[in-house]
């Protein structure tokens, strides 16, 4: 068998799913969520919800509103990784599933449920097995490359197909895949709505299969990546331990909105600051980072422009020093940056460090040392709040839900939401009901 005919064996299991496993997925939905519909009052959701048209939310065809649906989600930069492969599997997995799962007549929780762990196994061993964390560098955007294959993997499962046909499912959406959107910037990034047409491959290439289409099942054999993208995809961290569905439980859930790679140096300077260092008594800080992110993440920011704001260390660090409640704003771009954070961006320095490359991709460490009127402190940070090893429960979950939505809908309506995706899998519940509650909340943004 190849490689993508034992995955698409997996995908095609109906082995029931344990409990825990499934309370794992429900944490992940409902975290998805909230960065589903945060994302849609961003600048940038803003415009994808006015390109598609607001009644395409009820009326439209189901690919386009899977396209829409998980663009939001991932641009809203506050959706779960998986450091390893560097994906962003919830953002593309969960909306995708979610959506398909509501055009069905009838879809068992079981079904999504499973829907969603084939989606995850597939993006983050895809993810995994061509290096996502070095391609990334390179300029090959690995949740974009893998978008399509998660989604074939899910849309495959929501719709029953049998192993062959989700076989040939995957190797399609492989072929229909891209690497990268080249340089993006400001409101209208089409890397947005690039994202969302992958996602929407993936949905295409289940209902081609499903109706007879097939492709090259030996794509990660054979010379497709080598010649393509320059990548030898490594088989065996692509068919490692299948049969577990349990890589959703070693991707880490966001604690606050910014680039992965400016967390650790973050988390640092919170934890020194909360031992008893004041802001006002910092003089210096010195952020080393492994080499690979220092390009990433070593930059000023520019005014309005949201992505250079949640890619910048210095911006980051100065945020988690003078305005920490503002980190779980999605739509932190200032048209102005106060004074204040000017002059404590001024105070840092980002250098790289070859001796953290050795935790590095399974951990994306930094060591932070902070200058202050009582001495200098020092601190490697190798995990943040949300990663496996130190994973949300759910009151913690909940109160991120609660930081990032309450301000946008409201308490109350905050509140709602997040039961309604907490439970999903319950016996009252249904995707299209869930579905429902979302895009209504998303809804008023379209005409903003």
């Amino acid at each position: 068998m190849t490689a993508i005919e034992q995955l698409a064996a997996c995908v095609a299991d109906r082995t029931v799913i344990p409990a825990a496993l499934r309370d794992c997925v429900a944490l992940h939905l409902a975290d998805t969520v909230g960065a589903w519909v945060a994302g849609s009052r961003t600048p940038e959701g803003g415009a994808l919800l006015r390109f598609a048209a607001p009644d395409a939310l009820v009326s439209g065809d189901v690919a386009e509103r899977v396209m829409r649906n998980c663009a939001l989600a991932r641009l809203s930069e506050i959706d779960d990784i998986d450091l390893g492969s560097c994906t962003t599997p919830g953002s593309v997995v969960i909306p995708a599933a979610l959506t398909l799962g509501a055009s069905i007549e009838y879809c068992a929780t079981e079904t999504l449920a499973g829907a969603i762990l084939a989606g995850y196994e597939a993006m983050v061993r895809l993810g995994r097995a061509l290096d996502g964390p070095g391609i990334l560098y390179r300029g090959i955007w690995p949740t974009y490359v893998a978008a399509p294959f998660g989604v074939a993997a899910a849309s495959a499962r929501l719709l029953g197909l049998d192993e062959r046909q989700t076989a040939h499912a995957l190797a399609l959406a492989l072929a229909l895949a891209a690497p990268g959107v080249g340089q993006q910037s400001g409101g209208a990034m089409s890397r947005w709505l690039a994202m969302g047409h992958a996602a929407r491959s993936g949905v295409v290439s289940a209902r081609a299969a499903a109706r007879g289409f097939t492709a090259d099942l030996k794509m990660l054999e054979g010379e497709f990546f080598p010649s393509v993208y320059g990548v030898t995809p490594g088989i065996a961290l692509f068919t490692g331990g299948l049969g577990k569905r349990d890589a959703i439980a070693g991707v880490s859930c966001k604690p606050w909105c910014a680039a992965r790679q400016t967390m650790a140096a973050a988390q640092g300077l919170k934890e020194i600051m909360d031992g008893g260092v004041a802001a006002a008594d910092i003089t210096a800080i010195e952020a080393r980072i492994p080499p690979p992110t220092l390009r990433m993440v070593n930059h000023g920011v520019s005014p309005g422009e949201r992505g250079s704001h949640l890619t910048s260390l210095p911006y980051q660090l100065a945020c988690m020093a003078l305005a920490r409640e503002s980190m779980l704003e999605v739509t932190q771009a200032p048209a102005a940056t106060p004074g204040g954070i000017q002059t404590f961006m001024a105070k840092v320095k980002v250098l790289a460090d070859d001796s953290l490359l050795q935790y590095f991709p399974q951990a994306w460490p930094a060591r932070i040392a902070v200058e202050a009127a009582g001495g200098r402190k020092e601190l490697l940070v190798l995990h943040v709040p949300g990663d496996p090893e130190q994973p949300f429960d759910e009151s913690e979950a909940r109160g991120k839900f609660e930081g990032v939505l309450a301000p946008l809908l409201g308490r109350a309506s905050s509140d709602r939401l997040w039961r309604a995706s907490l439970a999903v899998f319950g016996e009252n519940s249904t995707p299209a009901s869930l579905l429902g509650e979302i895009e209504a909340a998303i809804r008023p943004a379209a005409t903003c």
